[in-house]
This record gives C-alpha cells, structure tokens and sequence, in this order.
C-alpha cells in the first residue's frame, strides 16, 4: 500500500482489464503500487500454472507430469491468493485513512487514535510482505516450469519469474514505505530485515535463472 489520500470503494478485482488500466493512469490515488504489485504476481502464478499444465500428460514429459501437476495445483492457489491481495491493499489504505480521521482533541482521543493509525500502518506493511513472501514461491514454481515444463512454454515460464520479481520488488518498496510511518522499533526491525533477506532471495534466483535460460 502506498500512502494515498482518497479511499477506494469498487472491488478492483471485479474492473475489467481495460478499466483497471484507465483506473490506473487516472490520476487518482488507487490502485497504487501495492495493488498493482499483487496484480503481477497473479499474472506471475497464471503463467506459470499455465506452462504447468501444458507439461502434463504430454508426450515427452511423462516423467514431469506429477511435478507439474503439484506446481500447476500451487500456482492456482497463489494465483488465488495473489488476487485478493489486490483488494487488500486498498482496504488496508482504507484503515489508514480511517485511523487518521479519528477525534483527537481530549489527551483519550489523542491516545486512541496514535494507536489506530499505529496499528493500520502495521497492517498496511503486512499486506505487502505477504505479496513479497508469495511472489517468491512463485519466482520458484516459475523456474521449475522453465526447467522441466514443456519446451514450447518455456518463454511464458520466464516471463512468470521475472513478473513474480517484479511483484517481489514492489511490494517490497511498500512495506519501507509504510515502516517508515510506525513507531514499534521491535516491528520494523523484524519486517525490515524479512525484507532485505527477501531482496537477497530474489537476486540469488534470478541470476540462476539467467544462467540456465541464458538470458
């Protein structure tokens, strides 16, 4: 989540592709980068189960078949979840925006509402991580697809780990964005750090890709 200044109402998952593009380059404060970020990792998941089920039952490939049927069953779940992650991000802004508009004017209020906001800024890190955290089990069932997967796809196998770092990477911004805004020095160290081992994760993957699919 980034930190925007108006709600989102709509469900963006429920927007056309078109809509979410228009959506997008609006000029309005959703969706932002975290959506858009859980966005690529569910195109990620999709391409990688599709490569996965181009593999299985095909001639050639039967000693891959139950491997890629077990990636092709992960990714669909991850597609799922990356999905949601969509909405989430913007419903996350909404705490934001929700703890902020909290009364503050007696020292109780004042109290009350540092605590909502504490708290919203925590979730709007949580949501992010978790994108992180999923993206790079997608980058993972995307290399295994170009591994092992079937020949034809092995392109479509590529462009799902490099868009499943891609969402990595962006969600990754965003949990610094909003660590930035909380107070618990405990929270941030501990997302900080799952962060910065996150990005080291990646960089390992990717260049061990690049050096097998000679990119």
């Amino acid at each position: 989540m980034e930190n925007h200044n108006e709600e989102q109402n709509d469900m963006l998952t429920d927007l056309t592709i078109r809509e979410f593009l228009d959506k997008t380059a609006a000029g309005e404060p959703l969706p932002g980068g975290g959506s858009v970020s859980a966005l690529a990792g569910a195109l990620a998941a999709a391409l990688a189960e599709m490569v996965a089920r181009l593999t299985v039952g095909k001639k050639g490939y039967e000693e891959f078949s139950e491997q890629m049927a077990a990636v092709a069953e992960e990714a669909s779940r991850l597609r799922q979840e990356m999905a949601r992650s969509i909405d989430r991000d913007a419903d996350a802004y909404g705490q934001v925006l929700q703890a902020f508009r909290l009364p503050k004017e007696s020292p109780e209020q004042a109290q009350k509402r540092r605590a909502a906001v504490e708290e919203a800024f925590k979730q709007a890190a949580r949501v992010p991580l978790a994108v992180a955290r999923d993206a790079l089990r997608i980058f993972d069932l995307a290399e295994t697809a170009v591994k092992r997967g079937n020949r034809n796809a092995a392109s479509d196998g590529i462009v799902a780990a490099l868009m499943a770092k891609t969402a990595l990477l962006g969600a990754a911004g965003n949990v610094r964005i909003n660590l930035d805004a909380i107070r618990d020095q405990d929270f941030v160290r501990d997302f900080a750090g799952q962060v910065r081992d996150l990005l080291a994760e990646i960089g390992r993957r990717e260049s061990r890709l690049r050096l097998m699919a000679d990119i």
